[in-house]
């Protein structure tokens, strides 16, 4: 449009027909054309608007001319900003205005492109003269472009293969060799030959290919290879015409390809010899029908068909299913997974046997179509192996029970029953039963076991004595009798007769042997038909028939035993009467014994004391008397110094009692005068009646201890103060045998539960032993130590020996040797001291040492938490 018109629009005086001119030619242009004042008060005068507005604002001319801003509210938000700030620009630089955004109308979005000029007027203002174009098509169309483009960019980038451009005459005119193993650059390669740069057979190929593809017009490849720095590598090259006198060649590397295909002929080799020299069957066939399409020459062995017989024909047209079913179930496997593993079926041999294979199957493509191939492994010798050690497992349990129940019971018709029917479950004959054969009773049925179709032969007998005959002939020498089919055998009639009444078709008898004779027969019968025995059922009945002679035998053994514990049972009821009176015999000698020994221990003990008294009396009187005549007659009497007479004086008086008559004679029948006894002699009566005293005592405690034990009471002591405190007490004894005492018991050793008391009557009756039996000037040592929660004591001295013996023998109650150093009364005090020793929980003894002296030791427990909480 020409700028004349254009500015006389905003001229004061300017005439209607220039403004219709200018509205006729807008209508025919695509756009808005516009033109706004801004004064320079900031307000906006629209002079004109064409009706352009309508089709890309969807707005009237006169509403934009009315309010200008209403052109704000239609730009999209994003490209708000870029407009303000165009018009800012544009404003401040006085520069050509150029905008491109997008607005939104009620019909939706549109692209416009507004160019204008700004006219600064005389008055101040700004003229701004425009154009607004929709350029929605435009910007779809570089949108979609720019899309396109993109997604062939990215197609040729994922695209890992060489691109070439090459011409006619092989020159390259261009490549795309991102991603790609190139070796030369791109400078290197654009603008040369391919006589330059590959090898003359390869340029010469693939100029052949290029003027084919260029004479031709149709897509041409070729193979070829190249050495490069990672080795020799294969490549493939696609050629298509890309213009005029020049091709596209795509090349691809395809050394893996070709590797992998070597790799595969490899492999099918390795499978086809897998496949004809594998010791297993393996076929190939249709999955849909079981057609055969190939098998393998274990095949052939295994199923007795040749391949010319199998190959086209189906499973069930050669009928080597036994259950048709089970195809139906392996088809259901592979379709359910695809693969099946080691599934057990039986397959029927063309010779009819029944065989059964492990099978493994997986559905394969083959040609495009589904197949299955499948691996057969015969386990028919495994499966049969395993059914004769089931059958010896069974056997073998058999037999153990059998064995168990004879040593468990004596009921001899329970275990020959349990036999025969556990026989003929495990051999599943018609009838199992043992026939005995008794010189007095003939031949009979002891026990059987059949089935309720077949008559019964239990309690079958016969006094036949020629018929009798020949069966045991049948069982003579110990041998098994095995008869597959009766009518096939020799017999006489008799036994023709019997078989035929029992309905007998096979048997099996073993004989029962006792003592190397014919006891009877363990016998299995085939009442439906005709038997075939296998080994490990004879072998049963034999090792049954040894069981039950065994069973037999223990039987009769047991009526032995009974009878002869019948007999015991009287001797034992005669013995046991007889003990009886025995013990009472012996019980009233211990009455007897108890009674004398209290008598006699009361009686002399009273007698003895009464002595000790009397003994003592006359004694303290002799001493006094002496002293007095000595102090005041000086000696008159004579007999004063030598003795006195002795006096009567009453057993039970007491030791100073005066006589009824003083100074009387005793009146001694046929005695003329009295009898003198000097100190001496009444120190040794007092010493002997001590003695018999001291004895006597030991002999009722010891009585006492053998029916009630030996009462000790323990309290907590430090042992070093308690042996010191009982030393110490025995120190007159020790002075007046001038023996000495070295005390080596340690002060610090652990408190023990003991009876003070008793264990001082332990110490004194040990070092008495010693005193007595040794001379005077013994010396003692006394030492202590702990071991394994004992206190052990040792009394060591340098006195006489001992012999082994009688140190064994030294706490032992026994009749001493009249000869013993240990006398009576001594070897009963040392009985005691182990009495009370083991009372307290410890032990004792005596050791001879080999040069001089005896050690007396013993033991004694240390005190325990629980030794403390006891009353």
């Amino acid at each position: 449009m020409d700028e004349t018109v254009v500015k006389w629009l905003y001229t004061p005086n300017c005439q209607q027909e220039p403004i219709n001119l200018l509205s006729k030619l807008a209508v025919n242009l695509p756009g808005v054309i516009f033109q706004v004042l801004q004064r320079q008060d900031g307000s906006v005068f629209v002079p004109y608007v064409s009706s352009g507005c309508q089709d890309l604002y969807e707005l009237e001319p006169e509403a934009l001319q009315t309010d200008f801003q209403v052109l704000y509210k239609l730009i999209h938000p994003q490209d708000i900003k870029a407009f303000a700030e165009s018009i800012a620009v544009c404003s401040t630089t006085f520069t050509a205005w150029h905008w491109e955004g997008r607005i939104i109308t009620p019909s939706g979005i549109k692209w416009i492109q507004g160019t204008s000029q700004p006219e600064l007027q005389a008055e101040g203002d700004f003229l701004w003269n425009g154009l607004v174009m929709d350029i929605t098509e435009r910007k779809q169309a570089e949108e979609k472009l720019q899309e396109s483009e993109a997604r062939y960019k990215a197609i040729l980038d994922a695209i890992p293969d060489l691109m070439f451009r090459i011409s006619r005459d092989g020159k390259y005119l261009d490549l795309k060799g991102e991603g790609a193993n190139v070796t030369l650059s791109r400078e290197e390669l654009i603008g040369k030959h391919l006589q330059e740069l590959l090898p003359s057979d390869v340029a010469a190929i693939s100029q052949v290919a290029i003027a084919k593809t260029l004479d031709s017009g149709t897509l041409q490849t070729c193979e070829y290879q190249l050495p490069t720095p990672l080795g020799v590598r294969d490549y493939e090259a696609r050629l298509v015409v890309s213009g005029q006198d020049e091709i596209l060649a795509i090349v691809r590397d395809i050394t893996e390809r070709k590797q992998a295909e070597v790799k595969l002929q490899n492999l099918a080799k390795k499978f086809a010899k897998a496949f004809s020299c594998s010791p297993d069957s393996i076929t190939i066939s249709t999955l849909s029908e079981g057609r055969f399409i190939e098998v393998n020459d274990s095949f052939v062995k295994l199923s007795g068909y040749e391949p010319d017989q199998v190959i086209g024909k189906t499973s069930f047209e050669l009928n080597l299913w036994v259950r048709d079913r089970d195809r139906l179930n392996l088809l259901e496997e592979l379709q359910a997974t695809g693969v099946v593993r080691n599934l057990e079926f039986e397959f029927r041999q063309k010779s009819g046997e029944i065989i059964t294979t492990l099978v493994s199957a997986e559905v394969i493509d083959l040609d495009g179509n589904k197949s299955i191939l499948a691996v057969h492994h015969d386990i028919t010798e495994r499966k049969q192996v395993e059914a004769q050690l089931r059958l010896c497992g069974e056997r073998d349990r058999l037999l153990a029970k059998t064995l168990v129940r004879i040593r468990s019971s004596l009921n001899l018709e329970q275990i020959l029953q349990t036999t025969v029917t556990e026989v003929r479950q495990f051999l599943q004959a018609d009838r199992v039963f043992i026939g005995l054969n008794n010189a007095n009773l003939g031949v009979r049925t002891l026990a059987e076991s059949v089935d309720p179709k077949y008559p019964s032969i239990l309690g079958w007998s016969t006094n036949d004595e020629a018929y009798l005959q020949e069966l045991r002939n049948l069982l003579k020498d110990n041998l098994v009798r095995v008869v597959e089919d009766i009518t096939k055998i020799s017999v006489s009639p008799k036994v023709k007769a019997h078989y035929r009444k029992f309905q007998s078709k096979a048997t099996l008898a073993v004989p029962i042997m006792l003592n190397n004779e014919l006891f009877g027969a363990l016998i299995a019968n085939q009442c439906s038909g005709s038997r075939h025995w296998q080994p490990i059922e004879i072998d049963l009945l034999q090792q049954m028939s040894e069981q039950v002679a065994i069973a037999i035998q223990q039987s009769q053994i047991y009526q032995k035993l009974a009878e002869l514990n019948t007999n015991l049972e009287h001797q034992v009821q005669e013995r046991t009467a007889q003990l009886q009176q025995k013990m009472q015999e012996v019980e009233k000698l211990h009455r007897v014994k108890d009674v004398v020994l209290h008598t006699v221990a009361h009686d002399l003990r009273t007698s003895v004391m009464g002595n000790l008294m009397v003994l003592k009396n006359l004694l303290n009187q002799e001493v006094g008397q002496g002293d007095k005549g000595t102090r005041g007659q000086g000696g008159q009497g004579g007999q004063g110094g030598q003795g006195r007479i002795i006096e009567e004086v009453s057993p039970l008086s007491p030791p100073n009692a005066q006589s009824p008559i003083p100074h009387a004679q005793c009146p001694i029948p046929n005695a003329q005068s009295p009898i003198p006894v000097s100190p001496s002699i009444i120190e040794r009566m007092i010493q002997g009646n001590d003695h018999q005293l001291t004895m006597i005592n030991s002999l009722l405690e010891i009585n006492s201890c053998e029916k009630q034990g030996i009462e000790i009471k323990p309290e907590p002591v430090q042992f070093s103060i308690l042996l010191g405190g009982i030393f110490a007490q025995l120190e007159p004894m020790l002075t007046q045998n001038q023996a000495t005492l070295k005390n080596l018991v340690p002060a610090d050793l652990p408190l023990v539960m003991a009876d003070g008391t008793r264990l001082q009557k332990v110490l004194a009756h040990l070092i008495t032993h010693r005193l007595q039996n040794n001379p005077p000037g013994l010396n003692f040592i006394l030492s202590a130590t702990v071991e394994a929660g004992m206190i052990r004591t040792q009394i060591q001295d340098d006195g006489v020996v001992m012999s082994k013996l009688e140190c064994d023998r030294l706490f032992d109650l026994h009749v001493r040797d009249p000869q013993d150093s240990c006398s009576t009364s001594i070897g009963l005090k040392m009985y005691l001291c182990r009495k009370v020793i083991k009372a307290h929980g410890g032990k004792i003894g005596v050791i001879t040492n080999r040069k001089r002296g005896l050690t007396f030791w013993f033991t004694l427990p240390l005190i325990t938490p629980s030794a403390t909480s006891r009353p």
